[in-house]
């Protein structure tokens, strides 16, 4: 649907130059290339940029009733919105346009905050009500949709999709924030309850903020939670027919668009559902693209390819070459903060693929977290046994201190690592399960630090996030744990900004039905045998699948998308990890050690140890800092 940005005085209604709320949409204009808008009234002003997906022609943004006292600019899609439209009418709404933003003025009109419960979509919204004197933002249970907000020096509330548009204020102060540092190098993104520039804030999922005129900036209230604390009863067969109900109508609802429509396609389950449900809903074939690259292992296109002759797609793939170090800088300002994952590279190949003949996109993103699909889950149950068997006292002992004493090479796989697993088994569930979702250690980045930045951060550890969120979770057990804190974290904070950021580059809308909140809902109060069972994850879904995709393509083994970061730090970027040490950006901020990073290029250069992951993370970082603090 596209991006939108704002700004707002809670003080008083200050004059809004119009310019100066186009410019932070226009930052963002990648998102929507199809239109602009912008509206101003005393002290408020929101912009849009459209990307046209329903009602084409209509519902152009910002939009005002009829009454001119309420104003929408949105982001999203709501899927439910013939429905809400029908429920509204009985009310006696009367609408001017076809399209699903109408439909949020109306709700918003009738039910206020209320709406939200509501609504089944992917949204950020801001609503500016002129009877009430507020503007209401709010964000997707899930955090599908971005919204940055921050408090500028004259007072006004300054809102947008992407931190860029907020960049685009010439009052925005640009101080990095030492704490998201931290955060960043634990888990090679910026998590969604910090960001790397200082006093910028980004509206957790499933959380609203009502400001009204007169009053302070409340701090945002959760309007939705996943709640794994509940169990289902009922047989297996019928509670997998429930979920084939609920994935049918999660797709079908999600293929509404007056523009080409497509899906990613994988070969692997998640993706391969996803299709499988499409091709049964349409009258034609579903477009489907993957990606695929040269010489750098096992990648997605032969099982694609599969499954596309079972549905008898339209389906299109591309081979790219390893050397895509040159989408570096592209990446770097499509995400503003720094994003180590390096599936982004594959992600952002994809969508220009893609966006070439659709302009909406659905993908499988979202199953591993709500169905138990990521290995570590198994992992994290298997020691949480363990650990239920001895006292702490009695494993902080034994394990640890075999821990500590257990000779591992650097380069040993991570499933590999016996080291590891003594350690993990040594702290309690929360701490170990924190750290394995990690990609660097807290003792690499005690080293990389120097003594000045360790007293800036004043004992911030990235990992108590996890640690707070499992021990405060409603859940039963291990299983339901670790999934809630990746629902709260790794979801938004990753995968969802990853999608995003590389779809929205290039005009794309991405929808992931595997993430309808009924569906959620539906997964966190299954009993954990029915998500992960034998070493299975995801077990129910794929036993709801079997009629719709051959067991080889349910059960084979997960692929390890090969990545040529590693390979790219001992040759074509060796020279630019040598450089590291000698950063005006780090080792200049005072926070670097840059003895410890010339180390760990040398080392992984040699071969002596593997710093791939590390040394991705250090460039993308200098780059972003650079970027966004000059």
């Amino acid at each position: 649907m596209g991006g939108i940005a704002g700004l707002y005085y809670p003080s008083m209604p200050k004059p809004v130059d119009p310019a100066r709320v186009r410019a932070m949409a226009d930052a963002q204009a990648h998102r929507g290339p199809d239109g602009a808008g912008v509206w101003t009234a005393p002290g408020v002003g929101l912009g849009h940029r459209r990307l046209s997906i329903i009602d084409v022609e209509g519902s152009p943004q910002p939009m005002t009733s009829a009454d001119g006292a309420l104003t929408v600019t949105y982001d999203g899609e709501i899927y439910n919105f013939v429905a809400l439209r029908a429920e509204l009418e009985a009310h006696g709404a009367v609408f001017q346009t076809s399209g699903d933003t109408e439909v949020l003025l109306q709700a918003w009109d009738v039910w206020g905050p209320a709406m939200l419960p509501r609504l089944n979509g992917m949204f950020a919204v801001a609503i500016h009500d002129a009877r009430r004197q507020c503007l209401f933002l709010a964000r997707d249970r899930l955090g599908v949709k971005p919204l940055h907000y921050t408090t500028l020096a004259d007072g006004a509330l300054a809102f947008s999709s992407e931190l860029k548009g907020l960049l685009a204020h010439p009052l925005l102060r640009r101080e990095p924030e030492i704490r998201a540092v931290e955060d960043y190098l634990a888990y090679g993104y910026v998590p969604d309850d910090t960001c790397l520039v200082a006093g910028v804030c980004k509206l957790p999922a499933g959380h609203a903020m009502l400001v009204e005129r007169g009053r302070t900036v409340p701090l945002p209230q959760r309007w939705w939670n996943v709640d794994f604390s509940m169990r289902a009863t009922g047989s297996v067969r019928d509670l997998a027919a429930e979920l084939q109900a609920l994935l049918r109508d999660a797709v079908t609802t999600r293929m509404a668009a007056d523009v080409p429509l497509g899906a990613f396609l994988s070969g692997g389950v998640d993706s391969s559902a996803v299709v499988a449900l499409m091709s049964e809903a349409s009258r034609g074939a579903v477009r489907t693209c993957t990606i695929g690259f040269e010489d750098a292992g096992p990648d997605a296109r032969r099982p694609a390819a599969e499954v596309s002759q079972r549905f008898a797609t339209a389906h299109r793939e591309r081979t790219v070459t390893p050397d895509n170090y040159a989408l570096i800088e592209t990446l770097v300002e499509a995400f503003d903060e720094p994003f180590a994952d390096a599936s982004a590279l594959a992600a952002y190949r994809l969508c220009e693929l893609a966006r070439e003949d659709m302009t909406v996109a659905l993908s499988g993103d979202g199953a591993d977290a709500a169905f138990a699909g990521y290995g570590r889950y198994k992992v994290q149950v298997a020691e949480e046994r363990v650990r239920g068997l001895l006292s702490p006292d009695l494993r902080r002992n034994l394990f640890g201190a075999l821990g500590r004493h257990y000779p591992e090479p650097d380069w040993t796989p991570r499933p590999l690592r016996a080291k590891t697993m003594l350690l993990a088994l040594a702290d309690d569930g929360a701490e170990a399960y924190a750290r394995s979702v990690g990609v660097t250690t807290p003792a690499l980045r005690a080293a990389l630090f120097t003594a000045a930045a360790r007293r800036a951060l004043s004992g911030h550890r990235a990992e108590d996030r996890y640690v707070t969120t499992m021990r405060d979770a409603p859940a039963r057990d291990a299983l339901d744990r670790a999934q809630y804190a990746d629902l709260q974290h790794w979801l938004p904070g990753n995968v969802l900004t990853r999608t995003d950021r590389t779809s929205m580059a290039v005009g794309l809308e991405t929808r992931a039905p595997l993430l309808d909140h009924r569906l959620v809902k539906f997964a966190a109060r299954l009993p954990a045998g029915m998500r992960l069972r034998g070493g299975q994850g995801k077990w129910l879904m794929k036993k709801a699948l079997e009629r719709y995709l051959p067991k080889d393509v349910l059960y084979r083994p997960e692929m390890a998308r090969a990545t040529p970061i590693s390979a790219w730090f001992r040759g074509p970027l060796a020279d630019e990890a040598a450089a590291l040490s000698r950063s005006r950006v780090l080792v200049g901020s005072g926070w670097f050690d840059p003895a410890t990073i010339a180390r760990i290029a040398a080392d992984h250069r040699n071969g002596v140890a593997e710093h791939g992951r590390t040394l991705w993370q250090l460039v993308m970082l200098e780059r972003a800092m650079a970027r966004l603090f000059g």
